[in-house]
């Protein structure tokens, strides 16, 4: 059986590659038939060529091209979005109803008609004229983005059509899609139905290219090549950072979501008010999808007292009780007991689970863990280990002086959770705490799990390293996500003519600039 083609300058093309590969049905663990090819670098240097022309091509173009697509591209996923959860649900297990079918595509398409609506609007661009000095900027492309999806979300942040992608043509660039070995089928289909798209709003042959997978120094070379803009990578911390060391070498900017616990504080007037209610979220939270998620609440700090050992022995009592999920593949289970094992390692001591299997296909039994907070700070690196399943550590703290000392040891995490009393009784204690973690998370929440990450335009699915790559963007929410695949463009003293139309007085559409220090839809007086 021959593997698939790979998608290059609009044209479905044999690969020149001879290495192959398989996705793996995670139930059964059986490879599917279908073979993928493993792209050699002559074929990736191809694409950057094409993404490069297609870039030059759409130099200037106005956003309701690029707006048109998008919307054209979520119509053609919806038309056929029962193929979709098929596909998706064979090469990764996750549900078809209602993980896939109700929860992720449509926050897909959303993604890609709220970036539409962003491109069209255009003040993602924050044209900004000083009339006095005669100097205007402006946002534009960067140039062609390589965006490596994950395995945990084959649609919303799929390569080929989630949330770095919708980002990366909002603001004008092409996308080389470096697909996952994972769900290359899903992926296959999210690029076959954004050609045609494509060529249904006449956009340039690369404006999306897809390659499956490529060796460890080619996808080095793809992110650091002299014609790339920049990278969207969602992952593993390792593999992240040897994209980061390369694509840093080399001057181009690359966004990274590599590893997070996402710590919770569960006060102690929370656990008197609300106990049996936290336990159940929280069981819950870190047990759906298997744990598979990069917002599961995988830390857990609480004070040390009677009501917090009956709070662990309910959560423990839950997780024993609950289904064990399917994972994603054998490597995802192999790396939860490898995290399993260091935590212990460094003196957790297991509560419930801690073996692999309990479940169907490649599964680890629901796995919860617990150390001293004294313990916890006299490691607190290797008790950072993250466990990416359906476990999580609790740390029980021996005063609130402790839990602030806990909180200013953690690394940069995605996001940084408290429970507290709707009696005020947890508010100082909340007073000193919180302001360690503030700085710790990109996303601080009170009284709600964080594995709900809402599409909404002031969501920020970011933190600090080994979070992601740099503390400042986003890869969710539009419009500020957009601004990881952009430029700043100035113009000095340019000619009007010259101007791009947001930058000229009279402002075509009525967008929103900023003009001397005051937005405004109005066209330049001066």
């Amino acid at each position: 059986m021959p593997a698939h083609p790979v998608l290059i300058a609009g044209h479905w093309t044999p690969s020149e590659g001879t290495k192959t590969f398989q996705a793996v049905n995670p139930t059964t663990r059986e490879p599917l038939a279908d073979l993928y090819p493993v792209s050699p670098w002559k074929e990736i240097e191809r694409a950057i060529i094409a993404a490069s022309e297609a870039a030059r091509t759409m130099r200037g173009w106005p956003g309701d091209r690029f707006a048109r697509f998008l919307e054209r591209f979520a119509d053609r996923i919806e038309a056929k979005s029962d193929a979709f959860v098929e596909m998706a649900h064979l090469e990764t297990a996750l549900p078809k109803s209602p993980r896939l079918k109700e929860g992720e595509l449509p926050r897909t398409t959303n993604q890609l008609r709220q970036a539409a609506a962003a491109a069209r609007e255009g003040s993602w661009a924050q044209a900004t004229i000083d009339t006095k000095a005669n100097i205007r900027s402006m946002f534009g492309p960067i140039g062609p983005v390589a965006v490596f999806g994950p395995n945990n979300f084959p649609f919303a942040f799929n390569s080929a059509a989630g949330g770095d992608f919708a980002a990366a043509i909002a603001a004008g660039n092409p996308v080389i899609a470096k697909g996952h070995s994972s769900h290359p089928g899903t992926t296959k289909m999210f690029a076959e139905e954004a050609l045609q798209a494509a060529r249904e709003t006449e956009m340039p042959d690369a404006l999306v290219q897809l390659i499956y997978r490529t060796g460890h120094e080619d996808g080095a070379k793809l992110v650091s090549h002299r014609l790339m803009g920049a990278t969207g990578y969602t992952g593993g911390r390792h593999a992240g950072l040897v994209i980061k060391e390369a694509a840093d070498k080399a001057g181009k900017p690359v966004y990274l979501e590599l590893s997070s616990i996402n710590p919770v504080f569960i006060l102690p007037g929370a656990v008197e008010e609300k106990s049996d209610a936290i336990a159940g979220e929280f069981t819950s939270s870190c047990l759906m999808g298997a744990g598979q998620f990069c917002t599961n609440p995988g830390l857990v700090v609480l004070l040390a007292g009677p009501k917090t050992e009956a709070f662990l022995e309910t959560v423990a009592k839950k997780f024993g009780e609950a289904p064990v999920g399917t994972m994603l593949g054998e490597g995802v289970q192999k790396s939860f007991g490898e995290a399993i094992s260091a935590l212990t390692k460094a003196g957790a001591k297991v509560l419930a689970g801690g073996s692999a299997g309990g479940g169907k296909g490649f599964c680890f039994q629901n796995t919860l863990l617990r150390v001293e907070g004294a313990k916890f700070l006299a490691d607190a690196e290797a008790l950072q280990t993250e466990a990416f399943g359906n476990g999580s550590l609790v740390v029980v703290a021996a005063s609130i002086e402790q839990m602030v000392e806990i909180a200013e040891t953690l690394e940069g995490n995605l996001t940084g959770t408290f429970y507290s009393s709707t009696t005020g009784a947890d508010d100082a204690g909340y007073d000193r705490i919180a302001p360690a973690v503030r700085q710790r998370v990109g996303r601080l929440l009170n009284d709600k799990m964080p594995t709900g990450v809402a599409v909404s335009p002031a969501m920020n699915h970011g933190g600090p390293f080994p979070a992601t790559g740099h503390p400042v963007f986003t890869a969710v929410g539009i419009p500020a996500s957009i601004h990881r695949f952009s430029q700043l463009h100035c113009y000095d003293a340019v000619r009007p003519g010259r101007l791009p139309p947001a930058l000229r007085n009279h402002n075509p559409g009525g967008m929103w600039r900023l003009i001397d220090g005051r937005w405004t839809q109005e066209d330049v007086k001066a």
